[in-house]
């Protein structure tokens, strides 16, 4: 039994929720440096209060994942994670401008981007296991793609927004050095598309029920494992090497006096050891059913495709983190020459920060419905990616050598391309070559190698900068290149193990 062909309208309405989210997303990506080096923090400081964002990723995905896999009520399966996360990642956008009124506004703006990305996280997470939800196996490219669309659409308009309004003659420096109003009216103007764009999904679609899924999986051969099982089979050895392995990194840490930020990283590791620990500990008691024996379980017993795309997603994203923490201070710092955000130059180099976001996303909005299919076509999917990959390097190049604004532009077309086939070739594989059952807990787990990059760069980057590049943010995008050269070569591993060496993207 298969399920029903969705039209290209409903290839609309099942991610149009996505297009307001992304503009969550890309309101935080381009300018909360600028807010938090507007209240006063410093270029070592960034990286620290970004760490907010992946941390709260690490957290939430895998948890929203397991919960929605299990979910079905009025809402359905995956619409009620939607609407919560909307509503609550609108009022943080609405908050975050107010930040200059609270007694400790840097620190209330980390918090808020605490909370908005969280918001965001419950909000994204059960969209990319929906599509695979809503489509049969021929179009998840097509819904993958359309996704992408949209997710580039919103960050376009999430990005240009600031510009626009300096355009329309709203001022963009504040007196006093506080949040310029294009930047305010930015995030309650996003605030409200967000909450708008999910409420429409969550309205125009009806999800199938466990029944309906449970029949259209009967006639696919995809297995899931048992990977709780398998969990209560293991030794304690490998919970050990964590624990170990995070507390030497406390150690080191403390002994050399490095960056603070270090202690999150050797914490984590740590706190996955012990909790690793307890679920095989449940597991050999039986106890199957609990949430962190599954997940436990399930990322322990990971398909090896999922392995294959976990190392490019590794690569890919600490390049991407890279560029969002360091592309405001690049471009104003060594394009327009200031390093005072009260000075015009800071905050005209700010605004053009949100041209070249605008241009990446734009080209990735094109690129996800014209340029992938027909690489996808022409060398099938893992080619196409890490082509797509390459082209991203070359333009991060480009921002280490060009010095001239408007040529940066086209620096951001390459990116703009790499990150269309991010966003839409892994998940478009992922879903035709995973349970149906527990779509939601692997998209989720897999989201875990796009945030440990993100937290690598945030407690190591830092550090790296301080010893070896201080006060010199470019060498960053230097960096960045060399990663996604590295994910580009990780990519061609993966067509061993998947059915066929070409799997194409359809048209939505």
């Amino acid at each position: 039994m298969q399920k029903p062909r969705q039209s290209f309208w409903g290839l609309w309405n099942i991610s149009f929720g996505f297009f307001g989210i992304q503009i969550g997303f890309a309101l935080q990506n381009a300018n909360m440096s600028r807010v938090f080096q507007t209240l006063g923090a410093s270029m070592e400081d960034l990286p620290a209060l970004w760490v907010a964002a992946p941390l709260t990723g690490l957290i939430v995905q895998p948890i929203i994942g397991h919960l929605s896999d299990r979910t079905w009520n009025r809402l359905g399966r995956r619409r009620p994670y939607f609407l919560t996360g909307a509503i609550l990642a609108a009022i943080s956008l609405f908050v975050m401008p107010l930040a200059p009124t609270f007694g400790a506004p840097l620190l209330f703006a980390a918090a808020m981007l605490w909370v908005l990305d969280a918001s965001l996280n419950v909000s994204m997470e059960p969209f990319r296991a929906f599509v695979g939800d809503m489509l049969d196996t021929d179009q998840h490219s097509a819904g993958y793609a359309v996704q992408t669309a949209f997710i580039g659409a919103g960050a376009v308009v999430g990005s240009i927004f600031p510009y626009l309004l300096e355009q329309m003659g709203v001022a963009n420096v504040a007196p006093g050095g506080g949040i310029p109003d294009t930047v305010r009216w930015s995030f309650w103007a996003g605030s409200a598309a967000l909450l708008i764009a999910v409420v429409w999904t969550v309205v125009t679609t009806k999800e199938y029920s466990p029944e309906e899924q449970a029949a259209f999986a009967a006639g696919h051969t995809v297995e899931g494992g048992q990977p709780v099982r398998l969990l209560a089979e293991k030794t304690y050895a490998s919970s050990f090497t964590w624990i170990i392995a995070g507390a030497i990194l406390l150690a080191i840490v403390q002994f050399f006096a490095l960056e603070k930020e270090l202690f999150l990283l050797g914490g984590l590791l740590l706190t996955y050891g012990l909790l690793s620990a307890i679920a095989i500990g449940l597991a050999r008691q039986g106890q199957t059913t609990n949430m962190l024996s599954s997940i436990v379980g399930d990322f322990s017993g990971m398909p090896e495709v999922m392995k294959r795309l976990a190392v490019v997603q590794f690569f890919s994203w600490s390049a991407l983190f890279i560029m969002w923490i360091n592309t405001t201070p690049v471009v104003t710092q060594y394009v327009f020459g200031s390093t005072d955000t009260t000075s015009a130059a800071y905050n005209e180099g700010a605004n053009w920060v949100n041209v070249l976001f605008t241009v990446y996303n734009g080209v990735a909005a094109i690129a996800a419905l014209a340029l992938l299919p027909w690489l996808s076509r022409r060398f099938g999917q893992v080619w196409t990616h890490s082509i797509c990959l390459t082209l991203g390097a070359l333009g991060f190049l480009m921002f280490f050598f060009v010095r001239d604004a408007q040529m940066l532009l086209l620096a951001e077309v390459g990116i703009g391309i790499a990150w269309a086939s991010i966003l839409a070739m892994p998940y478009a594989i992922l879903a035709s070559n995973l349970p149906q059952a527990k779509l939601g807990i692997y998209m989720g787990l897999f989201n875990i190698f796009i945030v440990v990059p993100q937290l690598l760069v945030a407690t190591v980057m830092g550090q790296i900068m301080l010893w070896l590049f201080p006060g010199e943010p470019v060498w960053t995008m230097l960096f960045a290149a060399v990663v996604w050269l590295i994910s580009a070569a990780a990519m061609l591993r993966v067509a061993a193990v998947l059915p066929s060496a070409k799997v194409e993207v359809s048209h939505a």
